[in-house]
């Protein structure tokens, strides 16, 4: 089922990567739980679902969503290169903003890299995109970090800037402007150091040129005809989660640890990412489709809804607002963000019955197109 150029599927596959993004952040309590790490059954399970795995969704998507713009330009004859940069800007700008509530942000890492990866859409080969790909998966500049490691080089065995940058007591009783001068300063370097020292950019780099793949190929628009192929990712990344998982909790020396650490987490969250995508993929071509489909409003505004959780969660958890972060339970944050985006998918469900976009998307599109024109209202 379509809307226009859009994919249903896609837009409820979307909006599940929402969800999981949002009970990662809520059983974090945005931040706040590493200041006092208090683990159990609840946490262990959120993370193994969701940390990782939501978040590489959304960069497979974000290069599923690239193509398809590209494409649709490219079928009016237009060359959209240069206004996609700009639209990534134009996200860099919202994530920036988002930034002064949340330091975690994923929009500045996915327009800055999205800037990098825009001359690939030039890259006719599939081939030549998933060759590409696997070397990003492969991780060389972790490997290398290891081996350094290993030879006892200073650099390899310093500990990640993200383990000191960003001060963590000030989300939990600074004012509203000391959380966002420390999340746009010393914050923002720390998730910086995250995504480049953990090897999360490379990741991006991959997810993006897959998804590209998969907009090429038709695997999501025409799901229902490459069933067999969906059934093989299914088992070959199931398979391989579980070769992760059992997999040792380190190799290597002491000093190589972290970068082992790096290097396990992610052979096992791609893999648990690729079968989560898969078995969505299949379950929507059954009769749970229109369970699932209960997702695809939350899959449309994402943007909107992404940004809000934050600026409703945050005063919620940090010590401006109700100070939340210590006074709950691990299992009190997940129902609590369950029983939030129940209700952010009502709302986004009503909106859509009244409106073509949600606020910050069609705010997005008509700064993209540089024009107030865009229609709103149905």
């Amino acid at each position: 089922m379509q809307a226009g150029n859009r994919v249903d599927m896609v837009d409820a596959l979307r909006g599940y990567a929402l969800l999981g993004l949002f009970l990662v952040h809520c059983v974090e309590r945005f931040e706040l739980y590493w200041l006092d790490p208090q683990p159990d059954a609840w946490f262990d399970a959120t993370f193994a679902l969701f940390s990782g795995k939501a978040f590489a969704i959304f960069a497979l998507l974000f290069g599923f969503s690239f193509a398809t713009i590209m494409a649709n330009e490219r079928a009016r004859g237009a060359d959209f290169t240069a206004r996609f940069a700009w639209r990534l800007l134009l996200l860099l700008g919202f994530g920036t903003f988002h930034v002064l509530f949340y330091r975690g942000d994923i929009l500045q890492v996915l327009a800055v890299v999205g800037l990098l990866l825009v001359p690939f859409d030039r890259v006719r080969s599939d081939r030549m995109l998933l060759v590409l790909a696997a070397l990003a998966f492969v991780q060389l500049p972790l490997w290398l970090r290891w081996w350094a490691a290993g030879e006892g080089a200073a650099w390899a065995t310093a500990a990640p800037l993200y383990f000191t940058w960003g001060d963590l007591q000030t989300l939990a009783d600074g004012s509203p402007l000391a959380v966002a001068r420390d999340n746009l300063g010393p914050g923002t370097v720390g998730k910086w150091s995250f995504y480049l020292e953990t090897g999360r950019v490379m990741e991006i780099v991959g997810l993006f040129f897959v998804g590209i793949v998969l907009h090429r190929r038709r695997l999501f628009a025409d799901a229902e005809r490459h069933r067999g192929m969906w059934l093989a990712v299914a088992g070959v990344s199931a398979l391989l989660w579980l070769l992760a998982s059992a997999a040792p909790a380190t190799f290597g020396s002491e000093a190589q640890r972290q970068s082992a650490d790096w290097l396990l987490g992610q052979a096992r969250s791609l893999p648990a990412m690729a079968f989560q995508v898969a078995v969505f993929v299949l379950l929507w071509h059954s009769p749970l489709r229109r369970l699932l489909a209960t997702l695809v409003p939350a899959g449309r505004m994402t943007l909107t809804l992404y940004v809000g959780q934050s600026l409703v969660g945050a005063p919620l958890f940090y010590g401006y607002g109700l100070g939340l972060w210590n006074r709950i339970s691990n299992a009190e944050a997940v129902l609590w963000g369950v029983a939030a985006f129940a209700l952010q998918l009502a709302l986004a469900a009503w909106w859509f019955r009244h409106f073509r976009y949600g606020p910050l998307e069609w705010l997005w599109r008509a700064a993209t197109r540089t024009t107030l024109a865009v229609p709103f209202r149905k």
